[in-house]
């Protein structure tokens, strides 16, 4: 299961990072995030230890997703020490995501 990420734990759990971490900002109303939300989970499970990947709800969490400029949803940004190196809007293949990450290690 992807890491529960918030306004209040982002900065440790994003920024202070030490490992690539993958963001999706989704929300519950969201089909398309319905879609990505699974691929999410799995990558989680199987970065476990080399990545952090989770998840922010973008309603419940407004102000990173403000700061990121996060206008449509899903977007998954990629951040290592603490900036944005990726970023996939709308829904892409579990790969896509994957090699994301797999750049950074």
């Amino acid at each position: 299961m992807a890491l529960e990420i918030t306004d209040a734990n982002f900065e440790e759990t994003v920024l202070n990072s030490d490992k690539p971490v993958m963001v999706d900002f989704w929300a519950a109303w969201c089909g398309p995030c319905r879609m990505v939300g699974p691929i999410i989970d799995e990558l989680s499970t199987e970065y476990d230890g080399k990545a952090v990947v989770g998840k922010l709800d973008v309603d419940a969490n407004q102000e990173f997703a403000a700061k990121y400029g996060v206008r449509n949803i899903p977007t998954v940004l990629v951040f290592q020490n603490g900036e944005v190196v990726g970023r996939q809007v709308g829904v892409a293949p579990k790969k896509a995501y994957a090699d994301a990450i797999d750049a950074l290690l």
